[in-house]
């Protein structure tokens, strides 16, 4: 915890130059693989899941801290979502961004405990639930990093500025990547089956959905796409899933059949 709170006072800093609190983002997703893979180091489990889960957490961090500086911070404005919370906190900012960025510090210690139980998990050799974690990592970050490879190639293309993007994935979740992002967290509850921590990686995902739904993840995004897009943006609500993927409805479809009728 301690390690995970000094590297956000760090970037606190940091964001108090730059004006760009994006950076708070890039820490959590860094200290969840640093502590992660602490865990993996230390504990005592079963040598070779401490290997996997060591490596899945580390690739896994490293991917998206990474995404996120270059996407985000690093030659970007600050996100509409910050800049909102410094137009409401007004004289309060520094403050309140120091305790946000601390409690990014406990949130980050909180997930990255379920590495700590599965390096725990003492049971050899590797079983079926290990390598159904596997898979759910292998499908989850592929889909995720293919999520926002599409996102990015949709965004530097000019003559979409302002448009939604409906390339790929997001043709069927308006959200691919929180949703993927959302099913990376079950890799760790299948393979801490057997462990005494084992209701540490099921909260995990469950947390994060509720993060997703109601706090940080799809309501501050979205109101920022309205407010930007406006009715392109509308219209893909009426017509993409928000969160699980699913196949996309018409748009006019009941138009059509009043008219027919």
């Amino acid at each position: 915890m301690l390690l995970a709170a000094v590297i956000m006072i760090a970037l606190w800093l940091v964001q108090r130059k730059t004006a760009n609190a994006g950076i708070v983002d890039v820490g959590w997703a860094g200290s969840i693989g640093i502590l992660g893979l602490l865990f993996a180091i230390t504990s005592d489990g079963y040598t070779m899941r401490r290997v996997l889960v060591g490596a899945m957490i580390g690739i896994w961090s490293s991917r998206l801290a990474w995404h996120l500086l270059t996407d985000r911070v690093l030659g970007h404005l600050e996100e509409g979502r910050y800049r909102t919370l410094r137009a409401k906190w007004g004289e309060r900012t520094d403050r309140n961004l120091f305790l946000f960025f601390q409690a990014q510090a406990v949130l980050a210690l909180l997930f990255a405990l379920p590495v700590f139980a599965v390096a725990r998990n003492e049971a050899g050799p590797l079983t079926v639930w290990d390598y159904a974690g596997v898979a759910i990592w292998l499908v989850a970050a592929g889909c995720t990093a293919l999520a926002d490879r599409q996102l990015a190639r949709f965004k530097s293309r000019p003559e979409n500025r302002g448009k939604t993007c409906r390339e790929g994935l997001w043709r069927y979740s308006r959200h691919p990547n929180y949703f993927f992002e959302w099913l990376h967290w079950w890799t760790y509850a299948a393979m801490a089956v057997g462990s005494a921590w084992w209701w540490s990686p099921v909260a995990a995902p469950l947390v994060m959905l509720f993060f997703l739904l109601k706090v940080t993840g799809i309501p501050p995004t979205e109101a920022q796409a309205l407010a930007s897009r406006g009715e392109d943006y509308r219209a893909y609500q009426r017509t993409t899933s928000a969160f699980v993927p699913w196949f996309p409805k018409k748009e006019n479809s009941g138009d059509e059949s009043d008219r027919s009728g």
